[in-house]
Order: structure tokens, then sequence, then C-alpha cells
């Protein structure tokens, strides 16, 4: 779930108590010089769900309601990362006396929560990292005792923050808070800025949810921006599969999401292009047609992968799905099958007898198969 960033301001920052600044959400140029109006000088920034905004045209100044209207017609119905620009947010201007970058994610390595800052705001925070790691300062948190302004003051220690070290430890005391509370992956504040007047203040927000959260955090899963599908994963999602389209032109189709990501980093591995993600287990009986019709209808395929691993589900009852899918769709790719668990001799058989296939002993084999195949 991902929140643009009025949304991430909104729902998240202004509620836990963050700094943000005066702001109106406008469709229109009317409504955006209405809102310069009423706010003073502002910034109108576009109002998508990815950063590179400001590079791309799509953050621009406003010191009159004139001038406000002029750059939104600039800003709206712009395209930037893929998205359509509907909305922008106009916000007061900021007098910004130094910028900074704050954020908490997920440390992958330690598997613990990851709290970032640096003082070299408002840039890619992956050329800083990459250029000059020395730079960021982290402190992987340990889940049990928390993260705090204690904590904070320890990590910003020597920066010479000076009279924005206060503002800026409650700041990333408040973002681990967030963090928590509210299901998140990733809370980002680039730049957080500290005010000629001595404020610290979030000129910007990026926010990511855990998707398995949606029933827990209803107000930010009504926020989020929807993802931007293709046809095919619109008819994935319709049918109850989640499917994901890539540009790749191997086929993938497998049981469990672990497998199935298993299987793509193998076809990388041979030198190929996974052409979709979509995990099918249990249902592959009920929705094997369906499912492989989805993948199939990719235009980029030259070939398929059939992964069954079966623990609870039997690879037999799997097999038997994907089996007559293949005699109802009459598919003319070439198909490269690897069975293993409950009910393999029997889902081997099925395969060989009703479709002339013998299946790979090993996963790598059926795999490497595949790729060879959709060169």
């Amino acid at each position: 779930m991902k929140l643009e960033e009025h949304a991430a301001k909104a729902v998240v920052l202004r509620p836990a108590g963050a700094p943000v600044g005066n702001s109106r959400l406008c469709a229109t140029p009317e409504e955006v010089a209405d809102a310069v109006r009423e706010i003073g000088p502002s910034v109108v920034k576009a109002q998508v769900p990815t950063g590179k905004r400001g590079k791309a045209g799509g953050i621009k100044g406003a010191d009159t309601p004139e001038e406000g209207a002029e750059v939104a017609r600039k800003i709206l119905g712009m395209t930037i990362g893929g998205d359509v620009v509907e909305r922008v947010l106009v916000e007061e201007k900021a007098e910004i006396a130094r910028e900074f970058y704050a954020a908490v994610l997920i440390d992958v390595v330690n598997r613990s929560p990851l709290v970032l800052f640096s003082t070299e705001g408002g840039m890619d925070i992956e050329e800083v990292a990459a250029e000059r790691p020395d730079a960021i300062r982290r402190h992987v948190v340990d889940v049990l005792e928390g993260f705090g302004e204690a904590e904070a003051r320890a990590m910003l220690k020597g920066l010479g923050l000076g009279a924005a070290e206060d503002g800026v430890a409650k700041l990333l005391a408040q973002l681990y808070a967030i963090f928590r509370e509210r299901d998140a992956e990733l809370v980002e504040i680039n730049p957080l800025a500290e005010l000629k007047d001595g404020r610290v203040m979030a000129l910007d927000c990026k926010f990511v949810g855990d998707d398995a959260s949606r029933d827990r955090q209803p107000e930010i899963a009504a926020a989020a921006t929807p993802d931007r599908q293709t046809e095919l994963e619109k008819r994935g999602a319709e049918a109850g599969l989640k499917f994901i389209q890539l540009d790749g032109n191997v086929g993938l189709l497998a049981n469990g999401a672990g497998l199935t990501m298993t299987t793509m980093d193998v076809v990388n591995h041979f030198g190929g292009r996974p052409a979709n993600f979509l995990e099918i287990g249990g249902e592959a009986y009920t929705k094997a047609e369906i499912a492989l019709d989805l993948v199939l209808s990719n235009p980029g395929v030259k070939s398929l992968v059939v992964n069954f691993c079966g623990a609870f589900a039997r690879t037999d009852v799997m097999a038997e799905g994907v089996v007559k899918a293949w005699e109802a769709l009459k598919p003319d790719v070439p198909v490269f099958f690897s069975i293993h668990g409950t009910g393999e001799d029997e889902a081997v058989e099925l395969v060989r007898s009703r479709l002339g296939i013998e299946p790979y002993d090993l996963m790598e084999d059926a795999v490497k198969a595949a790729v060879e195949a959709a060169q």
C-alpha cells in the first residue's frame, strides 16, 4: 500500500504529531489559484506514488494565485514514472536553512527495523549511499528495546545539528512509532528541513505499508494509491489470483509464493527472464485453466515451467487441473514440468500419459530447458 505525499502527511504524519506545513489538495488550476490566495507563497507538487518528481518538472513554486494557476496547467496531465498527474498539493513555501534525510525501513540482513539519517537531504539517497556511505547514520533497532528520542540523540551525536537536534530527534522517534503502529515497510522524509526560524518540518513523505495489514489499517488502505495494473493483472485480480506481469519470455506456474520466487531466481540464474509471477496452490484444480490462460496470454512467453512441490497439497490433484487446462486450451508453447512431494508418482504418470511429456527429476533441469527453449 503506497500513500502519495498528501495522504502520507494527512493520514500518518499529522496524527502522530510530526511537523508538516499548511497545504491543500487541488485538482484544477482554479483550485490551485484559490489555495495560493489562501496560503500565500506556495509550492505546487504533483501527487503520484513515485519519487524524483522535481527532476521531472512536477514541483514548482508559485508566489501569486496567477502563478499557481499557470504552473498547475503545466503539471496537471504530466506523466511521471508511468503515472498521470491528476492532483497537486499546494503547500506553504518553506524558508529552508538546511535539508536532511530521515527514514525507517526493514533491514533485511538483520531482520530488524532500521533508522536512517543523513545531513545530505534533498538528494537521491541511493547516490549518497553509493558515493559517501559515511554520510548516512544507521541504527538497527532491537524491537524489544524500541527506539525513542534517547536513541535518536545518540545516533545524531557529532553531526553538528545545533538547535535542530531536538526537533530531529523527536521526529525520528515519531517515525519509528509510525513504522511500528502503522505496519509500514518504509517511512521516508526527504527532505526533512531545518527552517530559518529554527523549526524542523517534513517537506515530503513517502509511505509504503504492508499489503497484509489492510484489515488492521483500514484508514491507510482507503487512502492508498490503487496499483497500476496491466489488463492481464486486472483479469487475474478479478479471478482472485495474484498475477504480476513481467517483461520476460519464460512463463511460470508454481504452487506457493516461495517456490514461485525460487523458480524465478533459477530462471535468472540460467540467463532467462521470468514473464510473470503467479502462484497457485490448492486452487490449481479449479483455477488452472484461468491461470494457464493468463500466463500464456502474455505475448512475450516463449516457454513455460510448471513447478509443483506438494506437502499438504497433493501434486496429482494440482497436475490434474493443469492437464485438463492444457487439453482445453491446446497451447503451442513448449512446457517443462518438475513435480515433487505428495502424490508425485501419480502426478508424473498423469502428465506422461495424458500429455506425452516426461517431467524432469530436478527443477534446475526443467528451468534450464525452458530457458533454452525460449531463446
